[in-house]
């Protein structure tokens, strides 16, 4: 098959682990952990939110945000990620990967700063603000996901792909784990400089006015590692798969990825001229043949990450509401509303430090060794296990005694979100696709997962809350508990294995094996060679 490719791609597949291979790792992975700090830590302030901006003088609980207030603050970043997906996986094919790459960056950088300003401060004015920015700033990292995993992907050899492009994925981790540390350390200082009395000592004065500061300094910080990483990203040379196969010039991806390899790669101008006569690579997005080739690959990874993020983000966003339902976080009326801060960020690091980020690191490890189908697959049966069996004896994780064993218990479930198919879903569609609709179909298999997001975020607000109407948060109707809300996550993770079985195995094959760029360059070569081989016994005879 290699001598079927083009030399570069060819270079590329069979080069050793370099300095490059890290360089590019380092620099998209930064992007990733801006993504997760920014994504993540909005769920560490929005009980401050609420005491701030939603207090009910009299009541006997802190204030809430309301229920359409919450549903937009955590789910306006979802909305404008999954556009992002969309429109900048199918930018990042038609202008070219690096074009598009600095693009998000900065609408990162812009968006995680204004989310932490308003324009006065009356509680809709501030809400509105933040919901605005929020929606630009997902739109941003929404476009990071397409470009990072095809980036990393077409740069990565053949041997060692899914270790690189999960690497990049895994700096998710190291975000989640730093917006938590940074919350904690934020609002230890704040609560050392500034003390107030638990909320049902005293209302007013347990959220002092100083609180104002701590999410706004919680959100803007996002911008700096992002930052920091800009001038890397607008150095790197555009992708010799992208160069050569979709912008059609083969002296500009040797010459790149000469300098990139450090050896001295020919230029092809027949083979790419070849490549871009065969009528039969010409197909477009959604046509007959591409539905025929790839619609079942299409359907398989859209559907495992929707699954799986209904699943993953409804967990991870309202960590806070299950702590405190089996009593991990104390009641709110019990804490001023900087120390309610410190603990559910708290709560959230361990549960990082402990499952999130040793999940993703062993998927690196395993994951060009065992496979990304076998990874996917245990994942999600694992998450099943666990899900059941937090939900079924759920009556009994509540007891103060039992706590211990729900954390660890809900800590595998992350663990092996992670070390399954949160990680997998991310690499398997920057490998499957043909170069010139790669950024789009991870894209749009991307969005399919934020839409799951949404459905988790939004649906696990008012599932979650009692069947009781007097046990129900300030604003929301009855649900169905946090027991069975497991439960029908539970089902969902299950239907996760079903649709796994549509996506193909790609450990230790060229990206064109895997796309099909190769099949009809193999039948010319054939086809030519059965012709010279006639031609040769003519003229014998």
């Amino acid at each position: 098959m290699a001598g079927d490719q083009l030399n570069v791609l060819n270079a590329l597949d069979v080069a050793k682990t370099q300095w490059y291979h890290f360089t590019a790792i380092i620099v998209a992975g930064m992007g990733f952990f801006t993504d997760a700090y920014d994504l993540f830590c909005i769920s560490l302030v929005t009980k401050l939110l609420g005491r701030i901006y939603y207090h009910v003088d009299g009541s006997v609980k802190p204030g809430n945000l309301p229920p359409n207030v919450s549903a937009a603050v955590n789910g306006v970043a979802f909305v404008g990620t999954l556009t992002g997906q969309l429109f900048f996986g199918w930018l990042g094919d038609k202008l070219g990967r690096k074009k598009v790459y600095g693009m998000t960056l900065m609408v990162m950088v812009i968006c995680s700063i204004a989310s932490g300003l308003s324009f006065g401060n009356k509680p809709k004015t501030v809400m509105t603000t933040l919901c605005f920015f929020r929606f630009w700033l997902g739109f941003g990292i929404g476009g990071d996901y397409p470009l990072s995993a095809t980036i990393m992907s077409e740069y990565a050899n053949k041997k060692t792909r899914g270790a690189f492009i999960a690497a990049v994925f895994a700096m998710q981790g190291f975000g989640i784990l730093t917006g938590g540390v940074f919350a904690i350390i934020v609002s230890a200082i704040f609560e050392a400089r500034f003390p107030a009395p638990a909320y049902q000592v005293d209302a007013l004065a347990s959220t002092v006015p100083q609180a104002d500061y701590v999410w706004r300094i919680i959100l803007m910080v996002g911008a700096l590692p992002a930052a920091m990483t800009y001038y890397s990203r607008s150095k790197m040379p555009e992708t010799a798969r992208y160069t050569a196969l979709v912008a059609k010039d083969a002296k500009l991806a040797a010459s790149n990825m000469s300098k990139v390899l450090q050896v001295e790669i020919e230029t092809e101008h027949e083979r790419v001229e070849e490549i871009t006569r065969d009528k039969s690579q010409s197909f477009g997005l959604f046509s007959k043949e591409f539905m025929k080739r790839h619609g079942l690959h299409l359907l398989g990874t859209t559907s495992t990450w929707f699954l799986l993020d209904i699943a993953f983000y409804s967990q991870n966003l309202f960590q806070k509401d299950i702590f405190s339902a089996i009593g991990w976080i104390p009641p709110a009326q019990t804490m001023n509303a900087i120390q309610e801060v410190y603990k559910i960020a708290r709560a959230q690091t361990l549960i990082a430090l402990c499952s999130t980020v040793p999940g993703y690191w062993f998927t690196v490890a395993f994951i060009d060794i065992i496979g990304r189908f076998a990874i996917q697959m245990m994942g999600f049966f694992f998450m099943t296990v666990f899900m059941f069996a937090l939900a079924i004896p759920y009556e009994h994780w509540t007891h103060k005694e039992n706590r211990i064993g729900f954390v660890a218990m809900y800590s595998l479930t992350f663990f092996f979100a992670n070390f399954g198919p949160n990680a997998t879903t991310f690499v398997v569609p920057a490998e499957i696709f043909p170069a010139r609709f790669r950024s789009t179909c991870h894209g749009i298999s991307a969005a399919s997962g934020k839409l799951g997001a949404m459905v988790g975020a939004f649906g696990f607000l008012y599932l979650a809350q009692s069947p009781d109407k007097n046990k129900t948060e300030h604003g929301y109707p009855p649900g169905i508990g946090v027991k069975n809300s497991l439960i029908v996550l539970g089902v969902v993770n299950l239907l996760g294995m079903v649709f796994t079985l549509l996506v193909p195995e790609s450990k230790g094959k060229s990206l064109e094996e895997m796309s099909g760029e190769n099949e009809n360059n193999d039948e010319s070569n054939s086809s030519s060679s059965n012709n010279n081989n006639q031609n040769s016994t003519v003229s014998a005879a």
